[in-house]
């Protein structure tokens, strides 16, 4: 088997504390700010990244233990098993979690962003700028999430992932 070893190059800061109560994706987080706090020695990465309206934060789920996770889960927004490549579950092999943020202002080490679905003082593996032509694609298909999704009605995290 192979190992990666990462370092955080920062931190998230948010209000969130636990996983109960918590926004499960950005989309139902707009209202909910957040600082991704960059550690000292990678500021220069920062350079040019105040251009950009939105960006990609790649984060570990620190709070799950290793090799804590499950091939199946039920997911928030169903009440059926799925395997867990299907969803956006934090009971991962890998632990990695993604979140894209819309920025709304770089002051020297912080980037203050709108979606905080994070917990505080989350552990930030990368940071990437979200570009649509690259991003994107015309034709979207969401398999079993089809009329599942209401971004209307604020979703919160329960205990189901703890």
């Amino acid at each position: 088997m192979m190992k990666f070893e990462f370092k955080a190059v920062g931190f998230i800061r948010t209000e969130h504390k636990e996983l109960s109560g918590s926004p499960i994706q950005p989309a139902y987080a707009k209202d909910n700010t957040g600082k991704a706090e960059i550690l000292l020695e990678y500021i220069p990465g920062l350079k040019d990244l105040e251009g950009f309206s939105h960006i990609i934060i790649i984060y570990v789920f620190d709070r799950q233990q290793q090799g804590d996770f499950k091939l199946h889960v039920v997911p928030f927004l169903d009440n059926k098993k799925r395997g867990v490549f299907a969803t956006r579950a934090p009971k991962r092999p890998n632990r990695i979690g993604l979140s894209i943020v819309k920025v709304e202002q770089i002051k020297h080490n912080m980037i203050f962003f709108s979606g905080a679905d994070m917990y505080d003082n989350t552990p930030i593996l990368d940071i990437k700028p979200f570009i649509p032509d690259f991003d994107g694609n015309e034709e979207y298909k969401i398999g079993w999430l089809e009329r599942k999704i209401d971004l209307s009605e604020k979703k919160n995290s329960d205990d189901r992932f703890r």
